[in-house]
């Protein structure tokens, strides 16, 4: 059965467009707190991170969790993988995040974790979206939930995040930390400093508006920059809700997921901790397969979303699994994406090897990759299935045999069709993806002009 509002992470879209409206939040909160409350009493945490609109969402979403009878604690800006911690710390029965991860600030987004920290599966989303359907309706009057601020709820994560790090102190390392202007404002530079780290933090001054704007784990340019005018031994990137972590070495060059994985996964090999196959995703790059499975480790690929990775991670018995963009799970040190942990597990390996970032990278040789993203009207699928472009996927492996891959997807948080080629010359993998993003283009033109 297809879900009508939840994506790969949670629901997400443009700030007053449907569905993210107040009125639907307002339900959104009442149908979550049917599904997920259970008694009356029951409290249901809610963080956030830093968009203007966040207020809008938190406000409306308590409405309708105190509608349904649950209590409600408001956490304020934190990390996403912070509102998992606590939700299971504080024995919360469910948490829910206002985010839209890397997205600009006009666009926002709900998801939620259940009492486990854990992300919700595909079938309490669709009993949740069933209950949308229905009217809403009221609690008795004395039953209605209650509402309260949680003032140390940064603190909490701080600490989570210091025990996570099992690693010699920081003292004297130079590290640039970019906050996205995000939820890891206060937290990534605080976590820092405790541990001995010399931190310069940039873009760390949110004004509600300047989330993800030219920064972050989608734009390392100004990381790169800071890096090498401060003579950093690395910097660590974020998103807007501090669930990705990207990484930059002392020269300003880019260390992404990928390399991030195979770095955490070697360490571990190396100390006998290595636990089932490491998982990536379909858009992994096939540098990162090779790498492992030359040394004995099992590769496997998910569907593109944490939550898939997740998934085959807990059924092969695996710890590590991630995605190129920076999503990578640790589950021996934490139960979801984290881009705190997942920083300080790279800076554990800095500290107890003496290595530098880009010497621990250098065993995995990256194939370069192509993604082109076009832009869709509507649903991505007709333009998938048109004939053209199966036609030029075909000629497109054709000519690469051996030497690469293709990969077309329908992304799961925007109106995207990404088309990824991989090959072992970047000069074939670029014109291999030009033609066929310009065959979906023409389909996807077509059919928004027949529609």
């Amino acid at each position: 059965m297809s879900r009508k509002y939840f994506g790969t992470d949670g629901i997400r879209g443009r700030v007053g467009e449907k569905p993210l409206t107040p009125e639907f939040a307002l339900k959104l909160g009442w149908a979550a707190g049917r599904v997920l409350g259970g008694e009356p009493g029951r409290q249901v945490l809610i963080g956030k991170d830093t968009r203007r609109s966040g207020y809008l969402f938190e406000s409306a979403l308590e409405a309708g969790f105190s509608a349904a009878g649950m209590d409600v604690g408001l956490l304020g800006p934190l990390p996403t993988p912070g509102v998992s911690v606590l939700t299971k710390a504080l024995k919360a029965c469910a948490g829910v995040v206002i985010s839209a991860s890397h997205n600009p600030h006009y666009d926002n987004g709900v998801k939620f974790f259940g009492a486990d920290g854990g992300k919700l599966n595909d079938a309490v989303e669709l009993e949740i979206e069933a209950l949308l359907e229905q009217e809403l309706s009221c609690v008795e009057p004395e039953k209605v939930g209650a509402a309260r601020r949680i003032g140390n709820a940064v603190e909490l994560y701080v600490s989570h995040c210091l025990i996570a790090y099992r690693g010699p102190r920081l003292d004297g390392m130079r590290i640039v930390v970019d906050c996205a202007n995000g939820a890891a404002y206060q937290v990534a530079p605080e976590t820092l400093r405790r541990l001995g780290a010399k931190v310069v933090a940039i873009h760390n001054q949110p004004d509600g508006f300047n989330i993800n704007d030219h920064c972050g784990s989608t734009h390392l340019d100004s990381l790169s920059r800071a890096v090498v005018e401060h003579g950093a031994e690395l910097g660590i990137a974020l998103d807007g809700d501090a669930d990705r972590c990207l990484m930059v070495d002392h020269q300003g060059r880019e260390v992404d997921g990928d390399e991030i994985l195979y770095i955490l996964a070697s360490d571990r090999l190396r100390r006998q901790l290595l636990q089932g196959p490491v998982v990536g995703t379909l858009m992994s790059n096939l540098g990162l397969q090779n790498a492992l499975q030359d040394r004995g480790v099992a590769f496997r690929r998910a569907k593109v979303g944490d939550r898939y990775v997740l998934e085959m991670l807990r059924a092969e018995g695996g710890l590590l699994g991630g995605e190129t963009s920076g999503h990578t799970l640790c589950l021996d040190r934490s139960a979801t994406g984290d881009g705190m942990v997942t920083a300080l597990q790279v800076l554990e390996v800095l500290a107890e090897t003496g290595r530098t970032l880009r010497e621990l990278a250098s065993g995995m040789q990256k194939y370069p990759q192509v993604l082109i993203n076009v832009p869709v009207a509507g649903k991505a699928a007709p333009v998938l299935e048109a004939a053209s472009v199966k036609a030029s996927v075909k000629e497109a492996e054709s000519g690469l045999g051996q030497r690469g891959r293709v990969l077309l997807r329908a992304s799961g948080t925007e109106p995207l069709v990404r088309v990824m080629v991989e090959a072992d010359a970047r000069e074939l993998a670029e014109s291999s993806a030009r033609m066929i993003a310009d065959r979906v283009r023409e389909a996807a033109n077509s059919i928004a002009a027949a529609a």
